[in-house]
């Protein structure tokens, strides 16, 4: 793909933190080093917003992380997990990327999704079509659609250098990308981890 990347474009970054949290536990054993992800993804461009969509989880553990993504420069929106009357969990902040991404595109000239989920291969293709944007996606290559992939102008693949999106030990790869329905406990080890990120 050819996409054009200079200093002067207005650069919004909207990250899936679930997608890339269990995407990096389940191939890596690891978490995520987002201010790697942040960095190179917006090449040098100019910021106007980067928003993290984050589930909470039911002990509570997320302000450490929230402070650590506050550093780097990364908002914070957040979401209750939700626990159906069977037991099941659904933890799941598509829709509401999706509204403000396509909110805030006007202010933009390009859009990075930092998530791997086919799911939004519409969003794609509407603010490339009718709001006139370079969609760019961030994620781990192994675990992303390659719908997606196909969609946006332009894909940085995570799993080219994970070494250096990762913190803590890079094993080997095992199966599997995220499920959304998947038990959150892990999430609190990473929020109590959060000051490693920077």
């Amino acid at each position: 793909m050819s996409v054009i990347k200079h200093k002067e474009q207005r650069v919004g970054v909207f990250i899936d933190t679930q997608n890339l949290y269990h995407t990096a536990k389940n191939l890596y054993h690891a978490r995520v080093n987002f201010a790697a992800v942040l960095k190179d993804a917006v090449a040098g461009r100019n910021l106007i917003r980067a928003i993290a969509y984050v589930i909470t989880t039911e002990a509570g553990d997320e302000r450490a992380f929230f402070e650590a993504l506050t550093k780097m420069g990364i908002e914070s929106k957040t979401k209750d997990l939700q626990i159906f009357a069977g037991g099941s969990k659904k933890a799941d902040w598509d829709v509401g990327l999706a509204v403000d991404a396509i909110k805030i595109a006007p202010k933009l000239d390009a859009i990075i999704i930092v998530s791997g989920d086919g799911d939004f291969i519409p969003l794609v293709e509407y603010l490339r079509t009718n709001m006139g944007c370079q969609v760019e996606a961030a994620s781990f290559g192994k675990s992303t659609s390659s719908k997606l992939k196909e969609a946006v102008d332009d894909f940085i693949d995570l799993d080219d250098n994970p070494r250096k999106y990762l913190l803590g030990q890079a094993g080997g790869q095992r199966g599997g990308g995220r499920n959304k329905r998947e038990d959150n406990s892990d999430l609190a080890e990473m929020l109590k981890e959060a000051g490693e990120i920077i």
